[in-house]
């Protein structure tokens, strides 16, 4: 190896440039993992801060900033499991989310087939009108919606709020299905229908299992807006059916806000979201993969 000065100085010059690339997509990964962690730490600190404030007394929520509970109390939790006007609102709103969401994806199936499948005199005029719902305030239809459930006595139940949120939901499932369903090739169909199948057979046990991601998607999409929607719910209810949303607006006193048993309540309002986004997490990452949304 040569041991001149300008051999010895090229030598060293190579090592510093591969020193130099070998450090440089360290330091690129280093750089990436600092800004998820401090994302994932902005993310979450809403959260623990609220799960903080929920093992707190109310006392010590508002005598100042504690980044743990210094004296820790289940009694909000205690509350909330103990009185009925508390859990009953969990009950409520779970049970017309889970009628809302078999409603509106019952009636979805069929129509998101019939436009991904078929042509007829007004079908992309009827498709947009469906979406039009989508683009309209839950205000716009809050009277008519009051008016016709007091008449009809259908006020204060659980499936006058599913069927109003129908309004809303059942085209956000129709436009989700038919950008799933046209991605399957008609020729199934036929040969389905060839080797015997009759529709609902074919539809059942071949078509739907062919598009689970897209109803993963879909169920996920309709549960999120049941479940936060808080305008018509809590106008076409009262007592008997009132969501835990509304409740949680009543906390008010006359000693103040109970601020701890408020944050336990919205503690336990994520709990419904995270168990549902664990079951359909594997069609939620597919469905956005492969579909319209």
């Amino acid at each position: 190896m040569p041991t001149t000065p300008d051999a010895v100085r090229q030598r060293a010059a190579a090592a510093d440039n591969r020193r130099r690339r070998q450090a440089r997509p360290a330091s690129r990964q280093w750089r990436r993992r600092g800004l998820m962690t401090a994302y994932i730490v902005f993310v979450l600190l809403p959260i623990y801060w609220l799960l903080n404030m929920s093992f707190q007394s109310n006392t010590e929520i508002l005598g100042g900033l504690t980044l743990w509970p210094e004296n820790f109390t289940l009694e909000h939790y205690a509350k909330i499991f103990t009185e009925p006007s508390w859990y009953m609102g969990y009950v409520n709103s779970i049970t017309y989310v889970l009628m809302n969401m078999l409603i509106s994806i019952a009636v979805a199936l069929p129509a998101a087939y019939a436009f991904s499948r078929y042509q007829f005199i007004g079908d992309k005029h009827l498709f947009f009108w469906l979406l039009t719902n989508l683009m309209a305030p839950p205000a716009v239809f809050l009277l008519p919606y009051f008016q016709l459930y007091y008449t009809v006595g259908l006020f204060d139940t659980h499936i006058a709020v599913a069927l109003a949120h129908c309004l809303f939901n059942i085209p956000l499932a129709v436009w989700i299905l038919e950008g799933f369903m046209s991605g399957v090739p008609k020729e199934i169909d036929e040969t389905a229908f060839i080797d015997g199948y009759s529709f609902p057979k074919f539809f059942v046990k071949i078509f739907i299992p062919m598009i689970s991601s897209g109803i993963g998607v879909t169920l996920f999409f309709l549960f999120m807006f049941s479940w936060v929607e808080l305008l018509l719910a809590s106008t076409l209810t009262s007592t008997g059916a009132q969501p835990i949303a509304s409740v949680m607006t009543q906390t008010k006193g006359a000693s103040g806000i109970d601020w701890g048993t408020l944050a336990a309540a919205g503690t336990l309002t994520i709990l419904p979201g995270i168990v549902v986004v664990y079951f359909v997490r594997n069609h939620i990452a597919k469905g956005f993969a492969l579909g319209r949304t």
